[in-house]
C-alpha cells in the first residue's frame, strides 16, 4: 500500500477522499491548515495529520521523505481575491518545491474543464497556471478536468438546489445558455483513487463528466422535473456576471467570493473536450438524475460527509484552533446568563447541540433573519448557509454564521465563534453542569464603533437571549 498526501483535506473533496484512501489501505498523510482541527470524526490508525499552510512551508509539520502519491486539492476561492491567478501560483510553486523534496512519485490535481476557444475567467485561468507550475515538479502528473459537481454540500447542487427550490420564476442571464457535463462526486472520487500510481495516467490531462450535456437552463429545468416542481425560466441579455453574483448571493446560501468566480467561469462551456479517459478507464458514470438522487438520499438519511463551507478562511500564518477557544478577559463586554434545567442534563445539550440551521435559534428568529440579511448585503456567510447535520457538531463545523472552535459533550461545552461581519470579534459559549445551563455572550470591540456597536444591539440581545436561555433550559 501507498503513503498518500493529501492536500486540502477538510474541504469538500478531501473530507470525501480520504476515508476512502484509508478503506484500501493506504497510509494518508492530511494536510490542515488550522492546527487542532481534524478532517470530519475519521479517527484511524492510519490517518496522520499534518498541520501547516502552504504558503509557509516553514513552519510546516514533518512529513515522510517517502512520500507515493499527493493530490493536489487547494483553492482560493472562499473569499475574494484581487490577485487570484498570482496567489494560486506561488502556493503551487511552494506545493512543488515540497513535493521535490518528499521525492513524490505522483501528483494528481482536479481542476476545471477549460474550453481553448474562450477568454477564460479569473477563476479558469489561475487553474491553468497552476496545471503550468504542477508540470515543473519531479513527480509524475495526472490532471483531471471536470465539469460542475452534483453532490450533496457541493457548491453547484446548493445553488441548483436553492435557485429551484424557491424561485417558480427566474428571470436568467445569458450564460444559461452555456453547456455543462454534470458529474456526480461518487464518479469523481473514483477517478481519484483510480488515477493513484496508474502508469496509464501519468502525464495526462483528462476532461470527466457525466453522460448527459446540458445548458444551465436545462440543468435547473431537469432539477425541477425531478423534484415535481413547476418552474419557468426567462433568460435576458442586460445582467452582467456581476449583477448575476448579487443575485445568487440574496437567493441562495453560497457567499458572494464563491458565486463570482462561479458564474464567471459559467460563462465558458464546460463540456469534455476529449474522451480519452473512457478508454483508458472504461467506467459508467451516473446520470444527472441518478446523481441527484444519491444527494437526497445523503440529505434525508444525514450522511453529508462535507459541504462546500468547511473551508474556514482565517488570514493568519500558522493559525491555531485553541486561540479561538480561549476567550479574552480583556476588553471584551460579556453578557452571562444562568438557569436550571427544567428536564435533564442530556436534553439541554441536545437542544444546544441542535442550535441553528432548520431548528433556528430558539426564539425571535425574525431578529436572526434580519441579522443574517444585513450580513448577506455586507458580503458576509449570512444565516442561510445552516449547518452540515442537524444534530451533530464536530470542530470546524459552520453553524448558520458562526464556527464551532469547541464541541465537547462529556465537558458540556460549545463554543461559537462569530464569521458574521463584526467591528470586533465575538463567541457564544454554552456551559452545562448537572443541573444548570450557562450562557455566555463575549464581545471584543474593535475601536470606538465596536463599543457602540455593542450598546445599540444590547436591547436586542435581552429579548434574544433571554429567550434562547429559557428554551435551551426546557421551559
Amino acid at each position: 500500500m501507498s503513503k498518500v498526501f493529501v492536500t486540502g483535506a477538510t474541504g469538500f473533496i478531501g473530507k470525501r477522499l480520504i476515508p476512502l484512501l484509508l478503506e484500501e489501505g493506504h497510509t494518508v498523510y492530511a494536510l490542515c491548515r488550522i492546527r487542532g482541527t481534524k478532517v470530519g470524526s475519521i479517527n484511524h490508525e492510519n490517518l496522520h495529520i499534518v498541520y501547516g499552510d502552504l504558503h509557509d512551508l516553514e513552519h510546516l509539520d514533518k512529513i515522510p521523505t517517502d512520500i507515493d502519491v499527493s493530490y493536489y486539492l487547494v483553492h482560493s476561492m472562499a473569499k475574494k481575491i484581487k490577485d487570484l491567478s498570482e496567489k494560486e501560483q506561488s502556493v503551487a510553486k511552494n506545493f512543488v518545491l515540497l513535493m521535490n523534496q518528499l521525492k513524490c512519485k505522483q501528483i494528481i490535481y482536479l481542476g476545471g474543464i477549460i474550453d481553448p476557444d474562450v477568454k477564460l475567467s479569473e477563476h479558469l485561468e489561475s487553474r491553468k497556471m497552476v496545471e503550468e507550475v504542477l508540470k515543473t515538479a519531479h513527480s509524475k502528473l495526472t490532471i483531471f478536468r471536470s465539469s460542475i459537481i452534483i453532490g450533496a454540500g457541493s457548491a453547484s447542487f446548493e445553488i441548483i438546489r436553492d435557485l429551484v427550490e424557491k424561485l417558480p420564476f427566474m428571470i436568467a442571464p445569458r450564460w444559461v445558455k452555456t453547456r455543462c457535463q454534470p458529474i456526480g462526486i461518487v464518479d469523481v472520487l473514483f477517478y481519484l483513487r483510480v488515477a493513484l500510481l496508474n502508469s496509464d495516467l501519468y502525464g495526462k490531462t483528462l476532461d470527466i463528466g457525466g453522460p448527459d450535456v446540458y445548458t444551465f437552463k436545462e440543468v435547473l429545468l431537469e432539477y425541477a422535473r425531478f423534484r415535481n416542481l413547476k418552474r419557468h425560466i426567462l433568460d435576458v441579455p442586460f445582467l452582467t456576471p456581476k449583477l448575476s453574483s448579487y443575485w445568487l448571493v440574496f437567493i441562495t446560501s453560497i457567499p458572494y467570493s464563491l458565486c463570482s468566480y462561479l458564474v464567471e467561469s459559467m460563462k465558458a462551456n464546460s463540456v469534455c473536450l476529449n474522451n480519452e479517459i473512457h478508454t483508458l478507464i472504461p467506467h459508467t458514470c451516473m446520470s444527472f438524475r441518478e446523481a441527484l438522487h444519491r444527494a437526497f438520499f445523503k440529505i434525508a438519511t444525514y450522511q453529508v460527509q462535507s459541504t462546500w463551507m468547511d473551508a474556514w478562511v482565517i488570514d493568519q500564518k500558522s493559525p491555531d484552533i485553541q486561540k479561538f477557544c480561549q476567550i479574552p478577559t480583556q476588553g471584551c463586554f460579556q453578557e452571562v446568563r444562568k438557569m436550571k434545567i427544567a428536564d435533564s442534563k442530556k436534553e439541554a445539550l441536545d437542544r444546544i447541540w441542535e442550535i441553528g440551521g432548520d431548528r433556528g435559534w430558539y426564539g425571535v428568529d425574525w431578529a436572526w433573519k434580519i441579522r443574517g440579511f444585513i450580513d448577506k448585503i455586507c458580503k458576509g456567510p449570512g444565516l442561510r448557509r445552516g449547518r452540515r447535520h442537524p444534530t451533530e457538531l464536530e470542530v470546524g463545523d459552520a453553524v448558520d454564521f458562526w464556527r464551532v472552535v469547541k464541541a465537547n459533550r462529556d465537558e458540556g461545552n460549545l463554543i461559537l465563534y462569530a464569521e458574521m461581519l463584526l467591528p470586533g470579534t465575538a463567541w457564544l459559549e454554552f456551559q452545562v453542569d448537572d443541573d444548570s445551563v450557562y450562557q455566555i455572550a463575549i464581545f471584543q470591540p474593535k475601536g470606538l464603533f465596536g463599543r457602540v456597536y455593542w450598546y445599540l444591539m444590547i436591547p436586542f440581545h435581552i429579548l434574544i437571549f433571554r429567550k434562547m436561555i429559557q428554551k435551551i433550559a426546557g421551559y
